[in-house]
Protein backbone atom coordinates (compact mmCIF):
# COMPACT_ATOMS: atom_id res chain seq x y z
CA UNK A 1 0.00 0.00 0.00
CA UNK A 2 1.23 3.46 -0.90
CA UNK A 3 2.72 5.37 1.81
CA UNK A 4 0.87 8.18 1.69
CA UNK A 5 -2.67 6.18 2.32
CA UNK A 6 -0.55 5.20 6.22
CA UNK A 7 -2.89 6.82 8.28
CA UNK A 8 -5.96 4.53 7.06
CA UNK A 9 -3.95 0.98 7.49
CA UNK A 10 -5.80 -1.43 10.13
CA UNK A 11 -3.24 -2.09 12.54
CA UNK A 12 -2.86 -3.92 16.10
CA UNK A 13 -3.98 -1.29 19.08
CA UNK A 14 -2.61 -3.01 21.92
CA UNK A 15 0.95 -2.67 21.66
CA UNK A 16 2.97 -0.42 23.79
CA UNK A 17 3.55 2.80 21.99
CA UNK A 18 6.23 5.00 22.16
CA UNK A 19 6.09 9.17 20.22
CA UNK A 20 9.86 11.24 20.27
CA UNK A 21 9.46 14.78 20.20
CA UNK A 22 11.54 15.52 16.54
CA UNK A 23 10.45 19.13 17.34
CA UNK A 24 8.27 20.54 19.87
CA UNK A 25 6.25 23.35 18.49
CA UNK A 26 5.65 26.46 20.24
CA UNK A 27 4.14 25.30 23.68
CA UNK A 28 2.79 21.54 23.12
CA UNK A 29 1.67 20.21 26.95
CA UNK A 30 -0.53 17.59 28.03
CA UNK A 31 -3.26 18.10 29.12
CA UNK A 32 -7.11 16.02 30.55
CA UNK A 33 -9.48 17.62 32.24
CA UNK A 34 -7.51 19.70 34.96
CA UNK A 35 -7.03 18.65 38.95
CA UNK A 36 -10.37 19.72 40.92
CA UNK A 37 -11.44 20.37 44.43
CA UNK A 38 -7.62 21.41 45.47
CA UNK A 39 -8.11 25.39 44.80
CA UNK A 40 -7.99 25.76 48.27
CA UNK A 41 -5.25 24.51 48.86
CA UNK A 42 -3.61 26.97 46.13
CA UNK A 43 -3.71 24.32 43.35
CA UNK A 44 -4.79 25.72 40.13
CA UNK A 45 -7.30 23.31 37.39
CA UNK A 46 -5.59 23.74 34.99
CA UNK A 47 -6.50 21.36 32.06
CA UNK A 48 -7.31 21.71 28.90
CA UNK A 49 -8.09 25.17 27.14
CA UNK A 50 -11.03 23.69 24.91
CA UNK A 51 -12.30 20.88 26.94
CA UNK A 52 -14.95 20.27 24.25
CA UNK A 53 -12.12 19.86 21.81
CA UNK A 54 -10.78 17.54 24.17
CA UNK A 55 -13.77 15.46 24.25
CA UNK A 56 -14.28 14.97 21.24
CA UNK A 57 -10.64 13.77 20.49
CA UNK A 58 -11.13 11.32 23.20
CA UNK A 59 -14.31 9.98 21.77
CA UNK A 60 -12.89 9.00 18.67
CA UNK A 61 -9.87 6.54 19.66
CA UNK A 62 -12.44 5.01 22.56
CA UNK A 63 -10.62 6.81 25.09
CA UNK A 64 -12.35 7.78 28.58
CA UNK A 65 -13.50 11.52 28.16
CA UNK A 66 -10.95 12.49 30.83
CA UNK A 67 -8.04 10.72 29.12
CA UNK A 68 -4.38 12.70 28.49
CA UNK A 69 -4.13 14.41 25.18
CA UNK A 70 -1.53 17.00 23.66
CA UNK A 71 -2.80 20.46 23.41
CA UNK A 72 -0.77 22.00 21.27
CA UNK A 73 -0.51 25.71 20.59
CA UNK A 74 -0.38 27.90 17.27
CA UNK A 75 2.62 25.87 15.93
CA UNK A 76 2.92 22.45 16.22
CA UNK A 77 5.02 19.68 16.76
CA UNK A 78 7.03 17.28 14.72
CA UNK A 79 6.16 13.28 16.44
CA UNK A 80 8.12 10.35 15.24
CA UNK A 81 5.52 7.39 15.89
CA UNK A 82 8.57 4.63 17.14
CA UNK A 83 5.07 1.96 17.42
CA UNK A 84 1.71 2.30 15.22
CA UNK A 85 -0.92 3.96 17.05
CA UNK A 86 -4.88 5.19 16.82
CA UNK A 87 -5.14 8.90 16.63
CA UNK A 88 -8.01 11.47 16.42
CA UNK A 89 -7.12 15.45 16.09
CA UNK A 90 -9.44 17.94 16.54
CA UNK A 91 -9.86 21.45 17.58
CA UNK A 92 -7.56 24.20 15.71
CA UNK A 93 -6.89 23.33 11.99
CA UNK A 94 -3.26 23.75 11.98
CA UNK A 95 -2.44 21.48 8.97
CA UNK A 96 -1.28 18.06 10.49
CA UNK A 97 -0.09 15.75 8.29
CA UNK A 98 1.29 11.97 8.40
CA UNK A 99 4.69 11.54 6.25
CA UNK A 100 3.80 14.43 4.72
CA UNK A 101 0.55 14.11 3.42
CA UNK A 102 -2.54 16.04 4.48
CA UNK A 103 -4.89 14.25 6.94
CA UNK A 104 -8.65 15.01 8.26
CA UNK A 105 -9.36 16.77 11.37
CA UNK A 106 -12.34 15.01 14.01
CA UNK A 107 -11.11 11.49 12.10
CA UNK A 108 -10.13 8.30 14.14
CA UNK A 109 -6.53 7.75 12.03
CA UNK A 110 -3.44 4.95 12.35
CA UNK A 111 0.09 5.48 11.77
CA UNK A 112 2.47 3.35 11.31
CA UNK A 113 5.94 2.54 13.07
CA UNK A 114 8.32 4.65 12.00
CA UNK A 115 6.06 7.73 10.34
CA UNK A 116 6.18 11.23 11.54
CA UNK A 117 3.32 13.57 12.33
CA UNK A 118 4.06 17.02 11.55
CA UNK A 119 1.71 20.63 11.80
CA UNK A 120 2.07 23.06 9.14
CA UNK A 121 0.19 26.78 8.77
CA UNK A 122 -2.42 27.65 11.36
CA UNK A 123 -5.84 27.65 9.30
CA UNK A 124 -8.66 28.28 11.94
CA UNK A 125 -8.10 28.30 15.67
CA UNK A 126 -5.15 28.26 18.29
CA UNK A 127 -5.15 25.26 19.50
CA UNK A 128 -5.38 21.66 18.58
CA UNK A 129 -5.63 18.58 20.15
CA UNK A 130 -3.92 14.87 19.84
CA UNK A 131 -5.74 11.95 20.94
CA UNK A 132 -4.25 8.81 20.99
CA UNK A 133 -5.39 5.58 21.88
CA UNK A 134 -5.00 4.59 25.65
CA UNK A 135 -3.99 8.27 26.27
CA UNK A 136 -0.58 9.91 27.06
CA UNK A 137 0.81 7.87 30.25
CA UNK A 138 2.44 10.33 32.52
CA UNK A 139 2.06 10.29 36.41
CA UNK A 140 -1.14 11.26 38.17
CA UNK A 141 -0.74 14.09 40.61
CA UNK A 142 -4.11 14.88 42.36
CA UNK A 143 -6.49 13.44 40.30
CA UNK A 144 -5.15 14.53 36.71
CA UNK A 145 -1.94 14.44 34.09
CA UNK A 146 -2.24 17.96 33.09
CA UNK A 147 0.47 20.11 32.85
CA UNK A 148 0.67 23.38 34.70
CA UNK A 149 3.42 25.70 33.63
CA UNK A 150 3.60 28.38 35.65
CA UNK A 151 4.35 25.79 39.03
CA UNK A 152 6.02 23.10 36.91
CA UNK A 153 3.46 20.63 38.12
CA UNK A 154 2.31 17.70 36.34
CA UNK A 155 2.05 16.52 32.58
CA UNK A 156 6.37 15.80 31.65
CA UNK A 157 8.07 17.14 34.38
CA UNK A 158 5.87 19.96 34.73
CA UNK A 159 6.84 22.00 31.44
CA UNK A 160 6.11 21.80 27.73
CA UNK A 161 7.50 19.70 25.36
CA UNK A 162 10.95 19.56 24.71
CA UNK A 163 13.16 18.17 21.53
CA UNK A 164 13.96 14.40 22.18
CA UNK A 165 11.32 14.03 24.87
CA UNK A 166 9.51 10.35 24.58
CA UNK A 167 6.20 10.09 25.68
CA UNK A 168 4.56 6.91 26.38
CA UNK A 169 0.60 5.58 25.61
CA UNK A 170 -1.04 3.65 28.02
CA UNK A 171 -1.57 -0.31 26.48
CA UNK A 172 -5.58 -0.88 25.59
CA UNK A 173 -6.67 -3.46 27.94
CA UNK A 174 -9.06 -5.13 30.00
CA UNK A 175 -11.44 -5.69 26.86
CA UNK A 176 -12.04 -2.52 25.70
CA UNK A 177 -13.19 -1.99 22.09
CA UNK A 178 -10.82 -0.56 19.60
CA UNK A 179 -12.12 2.86 17.51
CA UNK A 180 -12.72 2.26 14.10
CA UNK A 181 -10.37 4.16 11.51
CA UNK A 182 -11.82 6.56 10.00
CA UNK A 183 -14.41 7.24 12.29
CA UNK A 184 -15.77 11.02 11.91
CA UNK A 185 -17.57 13.50 13.74
CA UNK A 186 -19.78 15.13 10.92
CA UNK A 187 -18.95 18.69 10.15
CA UNK A 188 -22.44 19.97 11.14
CA UNK A 189 -21.19 18.36 14.59
CA UNK A 190 -17.96 19.67 14.85
CA UNK A 191 -17.05 23.39 16.41
CA UNK A 192 -16.97 26.08 14.47
CA UNK A 193 -13.83 28.56 15.48
CA UNK A 194 -14.46 32.40 14.51
CA UNK A 195 -11.12 35.13 15.32
CA UNK A 196 -14.51 37.74 16.22
CA UNK A 197 -16.60 36.05 18.60
CA UNK A 198 -19.83 37.13 20.53
CA UNK A 199 -19.19 35.20 23.90
CA UNK A 200 -22.14 35.33 26.56
CA UNK A 201 -21.91 36.03 30.16
CA UNK A 202 -23.30 36.03 33.24
CA UNK A 203 -23.72 39.15 35.56
CA UNK A 204 -21.77 38.35 38.81
CA UNK A 205 -20.03 37.62 41.27
CA UNK A 206 -19.52 41.48 42.47
CA UNK A 207 -21.45 44.22 41.41
CA UNK A 208 -19.71 46.72 39.86
CA UNK A 209 -22.56 48.78 38.87
CA UNK A 210 -24.56 49.65 35.50
CA UNK A 211 -22.25 51.63 34.26
CA UNK A 212 -19.14 49.26 33.90
CA UNK A 213 -21.25 46.69 32.72
CA UNK A 214 -22.42 49.06 29.83
CA UNK A 215 -18.73 49.92 29.15
CA UNK A 216 -17.67 45.91 28.88
CA UNK A 217 -20.36 45.04 26.42
CA UNK A 218 -20.57 47.68 24.55
CA UNK A 219 -17.67 47.63 22.21
CA UNK A 220 -14.72 44.94 20.70
CA UNK A 221 -12.02 43.86 22.95
CA UNK A 222 -8.83 42.66 21.49
CA UNK A 223 -6.70 39.80 23.22
CA UNK A 224 -3.18 41.54 24.28
CA UNK A 225 -0.22 40.20 23.84
CA UNK A 226 0.33 39.57 27.36
CA UNK A 227 -2.05 36.77 27.38
CA UNK A 228 -1.53 33.14 28.31
CA UNK A 229 -3.18 29.99 29.68
CA UNK A 230 -3.46 31.85 32.92
CA UNK A 231 -6.09 34.61 31.41
CA UNK A 232 -6.08 37.08 28.32
CA UNK A 233 -5.39 41.07 28.84
CA UNK A 234 -8.09 42.46 26.99
CA UNK A 235 -7.09 45.83 24.81
CA UNK A 236 -10.44 48.09 23.73
CA UNK A 237 -12.77 50.23 25.96
CA UNK A 238 -11.50 50.78 29.81
CA UNK A 239 -14.37 49.62 32.47
CA UNK A 240 -15.12 52.65 33.72
CA UNK A 241 -17.02 53.29 36.94
CA UNK A 242 -15.89 50.60 38.96
CA UNK A 243 -16.23 52.42 41.87
CA UNK A 244 -15.30 52.37 45.44
CA UNK A 245 -18.83 52.45 46.60
CA UNK A 246 -20.18 49.38 44.44
CA UNK A 247 -17.17 47.44 45.70
CA UNK A 248 -18.07 48.30 49.14
CA UNK A 249 -21.64 47.65 48.47
CA UNK A 250 -20.71 44.56 47.41
CA UNK A 251 -18.81 43.49 50.52
CA UNK A 252 -21.29 44.38 52.96
CA UNK A 253 -23.88 42.84 50.89
CA UNK A 254 -21.26 39.13 51.54
CA UNK A 255 -20.04 40.06 54.59
CA UNK A 256 -17.05 40.76 56.07
CA UNK A 257 -15.13 37.89 54.01
CA UNK A 258 -16.14 38.89 51.37
CA UNK A 259 -13.24 41.42 51.72
CA UNK A 260 -10.75 39.27 50.73
CA UNK A 261 -9.76 37.31 48.23
CA UNK A 262 -11.94 34.93 46.87
CA UNK A 263 -12.11 31.92 44.47
CA UNK A 264 -11.88 32.27 40.59
CA UNK A 265 -13.51 30.33 37.97
CA UNK A 266 -12.68 29.56 34.14
CA UNK A 267 -14.42 32.49 32.39
CA UNK A 268 -14.43 34.51 35.22
CA UNK A 269 -13.77 38.60 33.73
CA UNK A 270 -11.71 40.31 36.78
CA UNK A 271 -11.48 44.34 36.44
CA UNK A 272 -8.71 45.47 37.68
CA UNK A 273 -7.99 49.08 38.88
CA UNK A 274 -6.93 50.34 35.10
CA UNK A 275 -10.18 49.09 34.16
CA UNK A 276 -8.68 46.62 31.86
CA UNK A 277 -10.90 43.11 31.60
CA UNK A 278 -8.53 40.28 32.34
CA UNK A 279 -10.89 36.69 31.04
CA UNK A 280 -9.00 34.44 33.30
CA UNK A 281 -8.19 30.85 31.65
CA UNK A 282 -7.78 27.47 32.54
CA UNK A 283 -4.35 27.98 34.49
CA UNK A 284 -5.78 31.02 36.52
CA UNK A 285 -4.46 31.42 39.80
CA UNK A 286 -6.64 30.02 42.60
CA UNK A 287 -7.56 33.39 44.17
CA UNK A 288 -8.34 36.89 42.75
CA UNK A 289 -9.17 39.94 44.81
CA UNK A 290 -9.98 41.97 41.70
CA UNK A 291 -13.94 42.51 41.63
CA UNK A 292 -15.46 39.66 39.05
CA UNK A 293 -17.75 41.40 36.79
CA UNK A 294 -19.28 38.57 34.63
CA UNK A 295 -18.17 34.91 34.15
CA UNK A 296 -18.28 33.73 30.11
CA UNK A 297 -20.73 31.04 29.88
CA UNK A 298 -19.50 27.28 30.04
CA UNK A 299 -20.74 26.34 26.18
CA UNK A 300 -18.59 29.71 24.73
CA UNK A 301 -15.53 28.79 26.75
CA UNK A 302 -14.36 26.51 23.66
CA UNK A 303 -14.84 29.48 21.80
CA UNK A 304 -12.88 31.48 24.18
CA UNK A 305 -10.11 28.82 24.71
CA UNK A 306 -9.46 29.14 20.86
CA UNK A 307 -8.83 32.97 20.60
CA UNK A 308 -5.12 34.10 20.60
CA UNK A 309 -3.62 37.66 20.94
CA UNK A 310 -5.29 39.84 18.19
CA UNK A 311 -8.31 38.09 17.76
CA UNK A 312 -11.34 40.57 18.97
CA UNK A 313 -14.42 39.71 20.98
CA UNK A 314 -17.51 41.17 22.49
CA UNK A 315 -19.26 40.18 25.29
CA UNK A 316 -23.34 39.70 25.74
CA UNK A 317 -25.26 39.38 28.40
CA UNK A 318 -27.69 36.31 28.70
CA UNK A 319 -29.31 34.77 31.97
CA UNK A 320 -28.30 31.63 33.81
CA UNK A 321 -31.40 29.76 32.80
CA UNK A 322 -30.40 30.37 29.47
CA UNK A 323 -26.56 29.53 30.02
CA UNK A 324 -27.69 26.31 31.02
CA UNK A 325 -29.75 25.26 28.49
CA UNK A 326 -27.58 25.93 25.98
CA UNK A 327 -24.61 23.80 27.91
CA UNK A 328 -27.51 20.88 27.84
CA UNK A 329 -27.93 21.45 24.42
CA UNK A 330 -24.33 21.54 23.23
CA UNK A 331 -23.08 18.59 25.65
CA UNK A 332 -26.75 16.78 24.29
CA UNK A 333 -25.85 16.71 20.61
CA UNK A 334 -22.40 15.58 21.05
CA UNK A 335 -23.62 12.51 23.03
CA UNK A 336 -26.01 11.91 19.92
CA UNK A 337 -23.27 12.16 17.60
CA UNK A 338 -20.30 10.53 18.73
CA UNK A 339 -21.68 8.88 22.58
CA UNK A 340 -19.08 8.55 25.15
CA UNK A 341 -16.40 5.28 25.09
CA UNK A 342 -17.31 2.41 25.16
CA UNK A 343 -16.11 -0.45 28.05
Amino acid sequence: MPASKCWHRVMPTTEPTCIRVMKPGWCTTVQDFGRHGYQHYGVSPSGAMDRLALVIANRLVNNPDTAAVLEITLLGPDLLFEHAALLAITGADLSPAIDGECVPLWTTLAIQAGSRLTFGPRRTGARSYLAAAGGIDVPLLWGSRSTHLSSGMGGLNGRALLADDILRLNVIGGGRKGPRIGRTLGPQSRPIYVESPALRIVIGPQDVGAAALTSLTRRPYQVGSQSDRMGYRLEGQRVQNVSAEATISAISANSAISAISDGTAMGALQIPPDGRPILLMADRPTTGGYPKAAVVIAADLPQAGQLQPGDTLTFRRTTLPEAEAAFAQQWGELGQALPPAEP
